[in-house]
């Protein structure tokens, strides 16, 4: 989930090719690489910037480990069909890790890009074929068949109605609104086959409530837990804002054309996919589930 602010305005490798198919890949994108001590330094800056000081529980996490000691706990948000959709985007790379997206897409640069998780199975060279079209202006910004997203549909206790940033999911009248995140985890093929990433991300009104109404239900019984919202801005700082998390734990496979189309035309106004934040390790930063 990016990083929220005040308006709150929220502030190949290459493989040996197998008989029939190829593991799920991303080009190497030439950027800076920190190293695992970077890592540690910045992690060690999370917890003396949060533990002892109020934050409640943080994300992402492993969705695989129940393990978590953070006793700064508030309640569930409601159900979705009882909250208000707010907002939806996507980060490049899964920013939690578990079911089949375990595969560590390495360090990268410290400022969210090239890091998280990748899709751990495999896809036929048919559907890594490249694509004719750019999805960004900025290179570490692009995406190519084979990669990983997350994406975020955002729910909220808030009177509000879908728009960009997760500025759409606070009101003049409610600053503290319950938040839930319904998150899934797609990898991108050159398939016209696969799912239609413009259909993903449609809403209507449900009764009283903006609803999206093609989330996925076929990817497995969702993780719920407790924690916080996103991105590379709280590597080192506590995310203030509470959030319950339902993660799906299989990964799906979406046309990366229909993501290019949806670029060109979303109220959301979201043109690139987002950067990731670290994974948070620390049980003392994590709530038990």
């Amino acid at each position: 989930m990016k990083t929220l602010m005040k308006k709150h305005l929220l502030l190949l490798c290459t493989t040996t090719a197998l008989p029939l198919s190829v593991f799920a890949s991303q080009p190497v994108i030439q950027s800076e690489t920190i190293s695992d001590q970077v890592i540690e330094m910045q992690r060690a800056e999370l917890q003396k910037n949060t533990l002892n000081k109020g934050f409640g529980p943080q994300s992402p996490r492993d969705i695989d480990n129940i393990a978590g000691n953070n006793t700064q706990l508030f309640s569930y948000a409601p159900n979705t069909a009882d909250m208000n959709l707010c907002n939806i985007h996507f980060h490049k790379n899964a920013e939690h890790k578990g079911g089949e997206f375990t595969r560590y897409a390495g360090n990268g640069d410290g400022k969210g890009n090239n890091s998280g998780y990748l899709y751990a199975g495999q896809l036929t060279e048919e559907e890594l074929t490249p694509i004719s079209v750019s999805l960004s202006k900025e290179l570490h910004h692009q995406l190519f068949p084979g990669d990983t997203i997350e994406v975020h549909y955002v729910y909220s206790t808030a009177n509000v109605k879908p728009g960009p940033t997760l500025g759409s999911c606070l009101s003049d009248s409610t600053k503290n609104p319950a938040l839930r995140v319904e998150s899934q985890v797609f990898v991108l093929v050159n398939d016209k086959e696969a799912l239609d990433f413009v259909e993903l991300t449609k809403h209507s009104m449900k009764g009283n409530h903006p609803q999206a109404i093609n989330i996925p239900d076929n990817s497995g019984q969702p993780i719920q837990y407790l924690g916080s919202t996103t991105g590379p801005a709280y590597n080192q700082q506590g995310s203030p804002f509470q959030v319950t998390w339902s993660v799906r734990p299989q990964v799906l496979k979406v046309s990366i054309n229909t993501v290019a189309s949806w670029f060109k035309d979303n109220q959301y106004k979201e043109n690139h996919a987002h950067g990731v934040r670290n994974l948070v390790t620390n049980p003392l930063l994590l709530s038990a589930y």
